[in-house]
Formats: C-alpha cells, structure tokens, sequence
C-alpha cells in the first residue's frame, strides 16, 4: 500500500504534514530536514521543489525558493540528494511540491520514475490543471504509484469538488482561502463556515487544510473539520530564524500549535 494511503488507513484525525523548501536554508540539508521532522513526530512531509515563479506561495515561501535556487538546488540534485533516503529509516509518506513548469522540462514519466526509485509517494502541483492531469497524467502517475493530490479552494463548486474526489488519488488539499500562503493569526467564520461546508459533503477521500496554519488557534479550527492540517510559511521562517537547526524549529512549531 503506498504510504499516504496507509498513514490515512490508521489515523483519521490530527495528522500533521510539514512543508519545507529544499535547498533553504542550506543546499545539503535535505534530507536532515526529513529525518528531523520524522524523530519529531511528523506524520507526513511535504518537500517543496523551488521555482522563480511560484505563483500561489506568499513571500515566506518565495523567499525560501529564491534562496535554494541561488544555493543552486535543482530537481535533478533534489532527487540525488533523496536517493537514498528511505535505506536511512525515513518510513513516513514523502510528497514533493513544485510547479508544473520544471517538472515538465524533467519529463513527467521520467519525474515519476525518479519519485518511484528514491521512494517518494505523491506530488502536489498547485498549477496542474485538473482536466490534463486527468486526460494525459493521472496514467502515468498510476502506472509508477505516485498520487498526485488535487486543490480545491472556497471558490470551488460543489460539482468540481465531487468530480475531483472522483478521481483523487491520497488525499485532497483544501486551501483554507483563495489568498497566497502565509501564517495568520486566526480563521474567521467565513472560513469556517466553508470547512463546515466541505466536511458536510461527506467526500470519499481524507482532506488536509493548509495556507495559514501557523498556531494553535488556526491547528485546532482546522482539524476540527479534516484529517489534519498542512504548515509550511510558519516552519519555513522558523527554520530560517534557526539557520537551519530542523530540531530547534520544529520543536517552536510544535509548542506554537499544542
């Protein structure tokens, strides 16, 4: 069983994914990030893959890829630096974030080859329309196990939610806003009305909340309503403030949001 698919098969509720920038701070710190996060208790870790143009990331997070790309992170480097990580105990789901522009230039069968060979178990591609993966990848995808985990967001209709939840594969990322990502202090009741709204559709697929989690207010507003939460700008900018101790910065994330 791919390893998403399990870690939802055990655990329903309170399931935490991190999102990091690989090669920020540091260009070889990777997959230290990853054993980290794992010894700390994370159940699933998202790696992003840093782009120039990363349309849907609020400065945090853009900040985090410029800074890998001048590091000189790649995707090519990326995976040779994940090669091996599974033969040095990493069990938990691994799923790599990136925009569809150098995933393409890579070639999507030999991306999800490499993803397949170094043991990584989905992708997120926040630009991926839904039709094409649908129509050209979602094939692909199957063929080598990879589970590429679709968006929706509180613009997204009743429909489109259904059609995707047909053909999710893992889980669903539900944007807790149509904004960029970026911490905030609180979700109002706009917010939460649409978590409420969501969770009442009784979807066949597991949801994950992320854009804004960032403390134990936004944690709890959100897992009340999903399988868990997703965080990335509040742990991208503690490990920047930590220059790159993973432990330090997990362990203030973890003391912000319980």
């Amino acid at each position: 069983m791919n390893r998403i698919n399990e870690l939802f098969s055990k655990k329903h509720q309170n399931i935490l994914s991190i999102y990091f920038c690989a090669g920020s701070p540091t260009l070889e710190g990777t997959a230290t990030v990853i054993r980290t996060l794992q010894d700390k208790g994370i159940d699933m870790i998202e790696i992003g893959i840093p782009f120039s143009d990363p349309m849907a990331d609020g400065p945090v997070i853009q900040a985090a890829a410029t800074q890998a790309l001048r590091n000189g992170m790649t995707l090519r480097r990326l995976f040779d630096q994940l090669q091996h990580i599974r033969q040095e105990g990493v069990t938990i789901p691994l799923v790599l974030m990136g925009y569809l522009n150098p995933i393409l230039q890579f070639g999507f069968e030999a991306f999800c080859r490499r993803c397949q060979e170094c043991g990584i178990d989905g992708v997120i591609i926040p630009d991926l329309p839904f039709n094409d993966y649908r129509e050209e990848y979602r094939a692909i995808s199957q063929q080598y196990d990879i589970k590429v985990t679709m968006l929706i967001t509180p613009e997204t209709s009743e429909e489109r939610i259904r059609l995707i939840d047909q053909y999710a594969d893992g889980f669903i990322y539900m944007v807790s806003s149509a904004a960029i990502t970026g911490a905030q202090k609180d979700f109002n009741e706009q917010k939460q009305a649409y978590f409420r709204r969501i969770e009442a559709m009784q979807l066949q697929h597991p949801r994950m909340i992320g854009f804004g989690i960032s403390n134990r207010q936004t944690f709890e507003a959100a897992a009340a309503h999903a399988a868990g939460c997703i965080i990335g700008s509040k742990f991208v900018t503690l490990l920047q403030e930590a220059k790159g101790n993973a432990a330090l910065a997990a362990d203030r994330l973890l003391a912000a949001i319980r």
